[in-house]
């Protein structure tokens, strides 16, 4: 069950990555990001932000899969494994909370 629960994992955060990647590509889905304040296309400064986030998120997926024994490489040491999973949960309900509280009702009802 551990193994399924971070494959499902690691997939949601690899469609939000390529979701990221998009944006950082200048997909005119702004409304739908970054507290939805843009319309169309993101600004430069945004779309670095979103470029940012794509390594962030792959990064995640491959500690979890890392984590739950899927995979045997990971970007962080064995030993740091356990840390930075319970991080990166944090850290997602944290984005979650930002995403429920967004201007954007396609951010509060996809990302939420």
């Amino acid at each position: 069950m551990t193994e399924v629960a971070a494959v499902l994992a690691a997939v949601l955060l690899a469609a939000v990555a390529v979701f990221q990647l998009a944006l950082a590509a200048g997909a005119p889905w702004g409304a739908m990001a970054w507290g939805g304040t843009q319309e169309g296309r993101l600004p430069a400064s945004m779309r670095v932000g979103s470029a940012a986030a794509v390594v962030v998120l792959v990064l995640a997926a491959l500690v979890v899969l890392a984590q739950a024994g899927v995979t045997n490489s990971s970007p962080i040491p064995s030993g740091a494994l356990r840390t930075a999973t319970w991080a990166i949960a944090g850290f997602m309900v944290l984005n979650t909370l930002g995403n429920f509280v967004s201007k954007s009702s396609t951010e509060r009802l996809v990302f939420g």
